[in-house]
């Protein structure tokens, strides 16, 4: 069941039930896109009609990001709760783990995904990774072919937004993975290039404000958060 968050429709599950729908499409080897937009992603969904029409495709919406669950408390359709790209990819991968299916990585610095593959590997003994390719290709056919050649049962696609929802949206049906997942810059949390913010701030919602104060210059994309949820409040007026 799906609920309307002003631009974007978001699934309305638990981090389980996310891993576990997951998990079915896997096993039943049907095609199924995961995107996971936050306020910013949400918000560029008002203006890039593309980018929203991939998100309204796609097989699992998944509410990444404390500003989308504020915005559906503030009009009166509270989620379930955040689930966070890197956290779903870490679950599904502890899923996957005791199975036999077997995941690619695409995206990251050269480098990147190679070490968050040997850091998961050893963090989850039974992961099978098919292979890793950097996100820095000049043409797609490369990351298609390396891609097709691994013929993993799982694709990470770490390439930002929305690059990474454009890609997994044209090579969906091409490409041999049941599933694929937009996941941003998880790969280098994985592979210890970049790091979460503090249980602390991940608990009390403040993730966002942590970045900001390690990454100051990320003050421009940071106001969409604040911008989203005054839109959910003028939403929750016009009612």
């Amino acid at each position: 069941m799906r609920t309307k968050i002003m631009a974007v429709a978001f699934d309305n599950v638990t981090m389980e039930e996310a891993v576990a729908a997951a998990m079915e499409h896997i096993q039943a080897k049907t095609k199924c896109m995961v995107v996971t937009p936050n306020a910013e992603i949400a918000q560029n969904c008002k203006t890039d009609h593309r980018l929203s029409e991939i998100v309204s495709r796609a097989g699992l919406v998944l509410p990444d990001g404390i500003g989308v669950i504020y915005a559906s408390r503030i009009l009166k359709k509270p989620l379930k709760q955040k689930v966070a790209g890197v956290e779903f990819a870490e679950n599904l991968m502890k899923a996957l783990a005791k199975t036999e299916y077997s995941v690619f990585f695409l995206g990251g610095k050269p480098g990147v995904a190679e070490t968050a593959a040997q850091k998961l590997t050893a963090k989850y003994p039974g992961l099978h990774i098919a292979g890793t390719k950097d996100g820095y290709f000049k043409e797609e056919a490369e990351a298609v072919k390396a891609v097709q050649q691994a013929a993993p049962d799982v694709l990470f696609v770490c390439l930002g937004s929305p690059k990474q929802e454009y890609f997994m949206d044209r090579y969906l049906d091409e490409l041999p993975a049941s599933l694929m997942a937009g996941l941003g810059g998880s790969l280098d949390v994985f592979a210890g290039v970049a790091e979460r913010a503090p249980e602390f701030f991940i608990k009390f919602g403040l993730e966002w404000f942590y970045r900001l104060l390690k990454q100051p210059q990320r003050i421009g994309r940071m106001m969409k958060l604040p911008l989203y949820l005054i839109e959910a409040f003028k939403a929750k007026g016009e009612k």
